[in-house]
């Protein structure tokens, strides 16, 4: 492919989705990796002014950007989408909130606290384009979403509830729950595999048509899976269209592509500030969108917050008053980069090892290119190996055998795979690793 092309299909992917965009692989030699070893860097960051090709390709200020974090060397860590590392300035910030919180207890959670909450719970709205009275902070989106769809409260006998193969173990069961409870029918979904816009709509509006009784659509935006990204704007407004409710799993969306809660168009949204974020572990949040409170019940007949408040859909009890103080420095960080610079990078480096593989025999990509589709996150099978025996196995003979930390995933409906997942520590020289290992794994058969 040549530069010029690589540059036209580069602004083309931009103009769709921000800077979630295909970077083809680089030519030419590997830059050197940053020194790993190094204390992490207390340099200021700025967002890269550069053309977005070009920035995604700027080793310099990526080592730069690398720089922020405190990397292990016992692996390269490919499996960043279990849980984001705070950046330095995150980590220290959250290491001097806690001795605060710690030595100042109650007169400091009682008298001060509150200000900071409403703070922080302020910021993740500016940054995930909401209000500060649409956002309840739960510990993860599993919680924020199991009460998204536990307190559901429009299915009647004989409706029907539906999700896919690719949405998440728990909120599958979330889903059944609900059925079982309500007397309703639960309708499944397998993703098409290659998948792409048309088909998945197609998907959707086959099935939405085909049960005109469903009630409740839950939406993974990004699965956890093969990172595939769902077309959850154009699949809502069909679901709204026939009055079903649509419920969005957006774990892995925000801080990973350029995205806001109109961009998904679902009343209904539970999400991580503690994977692509990095916020320290422990910090989610529950949209419910302004007018929508009553389909979801009360928690737990909760009367310590008014009815006509999201506070009331979800309760913790006592939070970690140190995570929630971090998540303002963890949305600093993340603008520093900037959103679209930072989506270019992961996608350069997702398709460094991809485009690198992709024509080799007995390696099967399950992320499409289409850049409305990918973000960071690819699944892979070699040889079209489904069993999680066989996935398991290939996961560890990377790391074993090529000090490569990958991890297997399941449910989909053809067949586990593994799953990788870079991100802003990671360079091109671990998706050139990664590669190669790939190559020689396929050629044992």
């Amino acid at each position: 492919m040549s530069t010029d092309r690589s540059r036209r299909d580069f602004v083309k992917s931009a103009a769709i989705l921000g800077a979630a965009a295909v970077v083809p692989s680089a030519a030419g030699a590997t830059p050197p990796p940053h020194d790993r070893s190094a204390p992490p860097s207390s340099a200021p960051l700025t967002p890269h002014p550069g053309a977005l090709y070009d920035v995604a390709r700027d080793e310099a200020y990526w080592t730069q950007v690398a720089a922020k974090y405190r990397i292990t060397p016992r692996t390269t860590n490919l499996e960043a989408g279990f849980f984001g590392m705070m950046a330095q300035p995150v980590l220290e910030a959250y290491h001097r909130h806690i001795d605060r919180v710690n030595s100042e207890s109650s007169y400091f959670a009682r008298r001060e606290y509150p200000a900071m909450f409403r703070t922080a719970r302020e910021r993740v709205a500016t940054f995930v384009g909401a209000k500060p009275t649409e956002l309840a902070f739960s510990r993860n989106a599993t919680e924020a979403l199991q009460a998204l769809i536990g307190q559901y409260n429009r299915v009647q006998p004989g409706d029907t509830i539906m999700y896919a193969d690719l949405d998440y173990n728990a909120m599958q069961w979330a889903m059944n729950a609900l059925a079982a409870r309500c007397q309703a029918k639960v309708v499944t979904l397998n993703i098409p595999e290659p998948a792409s816009h048309d088909n998945i709509l197609a998907l959707y509006t086959t099935a939405l048509a085909a049960n005109p009784r469903t009630k409740l659509l839950l939406l993974t935006h990004c699965n956890n899976k093969t990172g595939l990204l769902l077309p959850v704007g154009e699949i809502t407004a069909l679901a709204k269209a026939r009055g079903v409710d649509v419920i969005v799993d957006a774990a892995h969306s925000f801080g990973q592509v350029p995205l806001t809660m109109a961009d998904m168009g679902a009343d209904f949204v539970g999400l991580n500030l503690h994977k692509w974020v990095g916020a320290p572990v422990g910090a989610g949040a529950l949209y419910i969108r302004e007018g929508c409170l009553s389909a979801i019940d009360r928690a737990h007949a909760d009367e310590s917050a008014p009815l006509d408040r999201i506070e009331s859909r979800i309760h913790t009890g006592t939070t970690h008053f140190a995570t929630v103080m971090a998540i303002p420095e963890a949305i600093d960080f993340q603008l520093s980069i900037g959103m679209p610079q930072k989506a270019a990078r992961l996608r350069y480096l997702r398709d460094r090892w991809v485009h690198a593989v992709r024509d080799v025999k007995g390696v099967n990509i399950l992320t499409p290119e289409d850049a409305t589709l990918t973000g960071a996150i690819t699944g892979f099978r070699m040889h079209q190996r489904g069993t999680g025996e066989a996935n398991r196995a290939l996961s560890a003979t990377l790391h074993d055998e090529f000090g490569l930390f990958t991890f297997q995933r399941t449910g989909l409906a053809k067949g586990d795979c593994v799953r990788v997942t870079p991100t802003l520590y990671n360079t091109p020289a671990d998706a050139d690793k990664l590669a190669a290992a790939l190559r020689t794994i396929a050629a044992r058969g």
